[in-house]
């Protein structure tokens, strides 16, 4: 399985906004192959701890989408664009 982490630090000079509520800047992006999920959270959580501020979220990195047009199943990274997704009618109509 493909994980994809996102870390997070809580800043002072990033702005609270109701996007962002928690005043946090996003740090870093990995991808992950072939780690079980479990022990790369460990691995994560002491690489960057909480008490530092740090916080991290652990995604699968590719997802199954069904086409819009055509109904067959495909897979795309978690984090593509709605707008630029195969599944939503919104890639079909530009």
């Amino acid at each position: 399985m493909k994980y994809t982490v996102e870390i997070f630090k809580k800043d002072g000079r990033v702005k609270v906004t109701k996007h962002n509520p928690n005043g946090e800047r996003e740090v870093k992006k990995i991808d992950f192959a072939d780690i079980e999920k479990d022990v790369l959270a460990e691995a994560i959580a002491i690489d960057y701890p909480a008490e530092k501020g740090y916080r991290f979220e652990i995604f699968e990195t590719y997802v199954v989408k069904t086409n819009h047009l055509s109904g067959k199943k495909f897979t795309e990274r978690y984090d593509t664009p709605y707008y630029c997704s195969p599944s939503s009618e919104t890639y079909w109509s530009m």
